[in-house]
């Protein structure tokens, strides 16, 4: 993806730091906001199907989250097709809009478009936010994402997630001659594409917190090989090969570092490695099997799991291996692929019990374990940007499908509602969430 730049100005006007209009999230129950989204208006520029597309991604990103209603077009009384500033609030607290957003877009000789959208609180009768971005015609897309980040920011209090990407394996073939390629696309499915040929097997790509880079696991003559790819340029590097590796590597939290598990004598044990100087330190050095490393994400702690004392748990220690701690006491079943949230609030799981597989939270201490999702087979939780929605996969029963895929990707909110599907064109594993676009 080529970097390009956007030149903006945020307006707030009369406007504390958070709006007082909001939608409050709490665990396991939320009111849905009114909000009227009209069409963005393009007067007589020729930018009508432009402002068509922000307006229907808008949309769409804010519809998916669950936590706002969109009110219907022809519920509409004021003539939204206007450059007025200045909306008439009684004529949508008619229609029960507590939220309003109104845009416009002009286009300029150098092929630019620039749109501008104001978000207005109906009840308070003023302005809460407001953005105008100048970017090239291609890029719109990407400034509906934008511009969804910021009302969904002034709304929840929370940062959006709209501008990010997700990167997962996607499968085709029988199972004895199954494909895997790496894919991207954005996080609403659109901009979708290969990034691997499938003529090798890809496995558990992850992506760098602080740029756009991928780690990711391949095998060459069933020997494991770590590459890190950057999607910027597009070069990809051979970091090693690391016989015995069981899962592909995780970035710390400043990307200079890698942590992973790899198999060696029999014994499964946690690595780092330094991307600058290429030393290795061991973590762990337990006769158990410990896998799935995750970094905290302050760089201080590190999520494992471990079979140390018997059955398969979650544990905690420092990043140099010291101090660790269990943290899983179910009384029953099994805890795998943890992942630290980006907050830092919560630990998500895969959790395997009486042949059913569920994606759980729990706190870093293991207080409040809560279970989002359960299927035949659910695994690999990632975690949006701001900490508020997880992606997974899930797996069907051999022999069953479900709209002709055999594994498809999922994303649920931490509340443990809203469980859609991402659409993607082949079968799909392995997700991994980015962070925001630079």
């Amino acid at each position: 993806m080529k970097r390009f730049f956007i030149f903006f100005f945020i307006v707030l006007l009369s406007a504390p730091v958070l709006a007082d209009l909001k939608v409050y999230i709490t665990q396991g129950s939320y009111r849905s906001l009114p909000i009227a989204l009209p069409d963005f208006y393009s007067g007589e520029n020729k930018e009508s199907a432009a402002a068509q597309e922000i307006t229907n991604i808008i949309r769409a990103n804010l519809s998916r989250t669950g936590l706002f209603s969109l009110i219907d077009d022809e519920d509409f009384i004021q003539d939204t097709q206007t450059d007025e500033l200045e909306p008439e609030f009684a004529d949508w607290r008619v229609i029960n809009a507590e939220a309003l957003v109104h845009g416009n877009i002009q286009s300029n000789d150098k092929k630019q478009i620039k749109t501008e959208f104001r978000l207005w609180d109906v009840l308070a009768e003023k302005q809460i936010a407001g953005l105008a971005l100048t970017t090239p015609k291609e890029n719109q897309r990407r400034v509906a994402h934008m511009i969804s980040d910021v009302i969904y920011n002034r709304m929840t209090g929370e940062k959006g997630y709209f501008d990010s990407r997700i990167v997962y394996v996607a499968e085709t073939g029988p199972p004895n001659r199954r494909k895997k390629r790496l894919a991207i696309m954005d996080q609403d499915g659109a901009n979708h594409r290969f990034l691997t040929s499938g003529d090798y097997i890809v496995m558990t790509p992850r992506f760098s917190p602080k740029v756009q880079k991928i780690a990711y696991m391949a095998y060459f003559n069933e020997t494991p090989r770590v590459y890190i790819l950057d999607l910027e340029t597009g070069q990809q590097k051979l970091l090693g090969h690391f016989k015995g590796m069981t899962f592909a590597p995780r970035f710390s939290p400043v990307g200079n570092t890698i942590i992973f598990s790899m198999a060696k004598n029999g014994n499964s044990d946690i690595y780092t490695m330094n991307l600058d100087t290429k030393k290795i330190k061991r973590l762990t050095k337990d006769s158990s099997i410990d896998t799935s490393p995750s970094f905290s994400p302050d760089g201080k702690k590190v999520v494992f799991n471990s079979d140390r004392h018997g059955s398969q748990q979650l544990y905690v220690m420092d990043n140099d291996g010291k101090n660790v701690k269990r943290i899983s006491f179910g009384e029953r079943g099994r805890y795998a692929t943890p992942v630290w949230s980006p907050r830092g609030d919560w630990i998500a799981f895969t959790k395997m019990l009486s042949g059913t597989f569920y994606i759980g939270v729990m706190r870093p201490d293991g207080s409040g374990e809560r279970l989002l999702s359960e299927s035949y087979l659910d695994e690999g939780p990632t975690w949006s940007p701001n900490g508020r929605v997880l992606l997974f996969f899930r797996e069907y029963p051999p022999g069953e499908s479900v709209n002709g895929k055999q594994s498809a990707i999922f994303s649920i909110d931490l509340t443990g509602d809203n469980l859609r599907e991402i659409i993607t064109p082949t079968d799909a594993s392995d997700p991994a969430w980015s962070p925001l676009i630079p």
